[in-house]
């Protein structure tokens, strides 16, 4: 494989630590700043996050000294704390890895699997981020003082497809050559319905690159699934109330929608969050791929990561009581996964959200959603 030249990416990849420190002085400038201190670090003097931020020297010392403690303040505000399993698969692999997960938060699955990495030791990855998301300067330079790769999105067929090679080359690089581990999502946008499924077309696209046979190009790849489980769904009503929008015709998102989402995700409550990191990919799975007819070869890749990243998925409260309200069982009740009092209080952070939302929306049709999006991962285990 012709390795390409950094400058060949230079509209896709991350920040250098020279760009960062700059990008990093402007973000310490910004009038945000002292409000989005205010909330993370309510103990710190006006002015110590710009002081900080334009003391940084580098993306690691950035995401050591700064991103760690804010994604600690978010889980200490926001959660009942996150646990982690499977991070021994990573420590045995040899070389970089392509981590896909599955997608419930556009900001925080990405950022907690780093805090996760930084916590056992192991070097960050990059992260692959849809440039819809990117909507200002600002946002700019934090994700790409994080390590973002830019995917391109809203563009036509052509430039849709010479935009994936150069990504698939990117990725493949990245990994091949030992620069970095890669982490991107199973599917483009959030889950949300409470399924989570693999595109097919994110596998095509990692092919895309390869210059072996599909064994060859999809072994090189070390590809490590991953689940990520939120007790409270982030921007749940919010999930549920475009689900129904969509279905009832052509869905828009206003200006600065996936600003909002990326706010709401930070400051709803959580609940308890779970890291699984799964077995990745054996040689043993990808030759039985290959050993299928073109298409077929990715749906059997796709098969093994979906029942990886939905066995990994951890069921709570929540899930098990969505699910008997959908149905109107008392299925999980019965067997003591929750009690009177949680089903009372569940249903009262329901009627909750779903008040928020217009009058005008069904409130029927707006419910079963809802609850869809909570009882969805109980079905897929189930389906395992």
């Amino acid at each position: 494989m012709k390795k390409k030249k950094e400058s060949d990416f230079g509209d896709i990849r991350p920040y250098t630590d020279q760009e960062a420190v700059a990008a990093l002085a402007r973000v310490s400038r910004h009038p945000m700043l002292p409000v989005i201190s205010k909330y993370l670090f309510p103990t710190l003097l006006a002015g110590t996050v710009g002081h900080m931020l334009r003391g940084i020297g580098s993306i690691d010392q950035f995401q050591d000294e700064v991103m760690f403690a804010v994604v600690e303040a978010i889980l200490a505000k926001t959660s009942n704390g996150l646990t982690c399993n499977g991070l021994d698969y990573l420590r045995g692999i040899k070389g970089k890895f392509l981590a896909i997960s599955n997608h419930r938060d556009i900001v925080l699955d990405p950022a907690l699997i780093q805090y996760e990495l930084k916590r056992a030791d192991l070097p960050y990855t990059e992260i692959c981020v849809g440039s819809n998301l990117i909507t200002g300067q600002l946002l700019e330079d934090l994700m790409r003082s994080n390590r973002m790769i830019k995917v391109i999105r809203g563009i036509g067929a052509r430039q849709l497809y010479l935009s994936s090679q150069r990504l698939s080359q990117y990725i493949r690089e990245s990994i091949v050559s030992n620069r970095a581990s890669i982490w991107i999502a199973q599917r483009e946008g959030r889950t949300k319905n409470g399924l989570d499924t693999t595109e097919q077309g994110l596998l095509k696209m990692f092919d895309m690159s390869g210059t072996g046979s599909f064994e060859e190009n999809f072994q090189e790849l070390n590809i490590v699934p991953m689940s990520i489980s939120y007790e409270y769904e982030s921007c749940d009503s919010r999930k549920a109330r475009e689900v129904l929008l969509r279905r009832k015709g052509p869905y828009t998102k206003k200006p600065k929608e996936d600003l909002h989402s990326i706010l709401t995700g930070i400051r709803q409550q959580k609940g308890h969050i779970h890291l699984e990191i799964a077995e990745p990919l054996s040689s043993a799975e990808i030759a039985m791929a290959g050993k299928c007819e073109k298409n077929d070869r990715y749906q059997a890749i796709r098969h093994v990561l979906d029942r990886r990243i939905i066995a990994g998925y951890r069921l709570w409260k929540t899930n098990y009581m969505a699910h008997d309200l959908l149905y109107g069982k008392s299925e999980f009740q019965n067997e003591g996964k929750y009690d009177a009092q949680d089903l009372k209080d569940f249903e009262k952070y329901i009627a909750h959200k779903l008040g928020k939302l217009e009058r005008r929306l069904d409130q029927d049709e707006l419910r079963k959603i809802f609850l869809g999006i909570y009882a969805g991962p109980v079905d897929a285990k189930k389906g395992l």
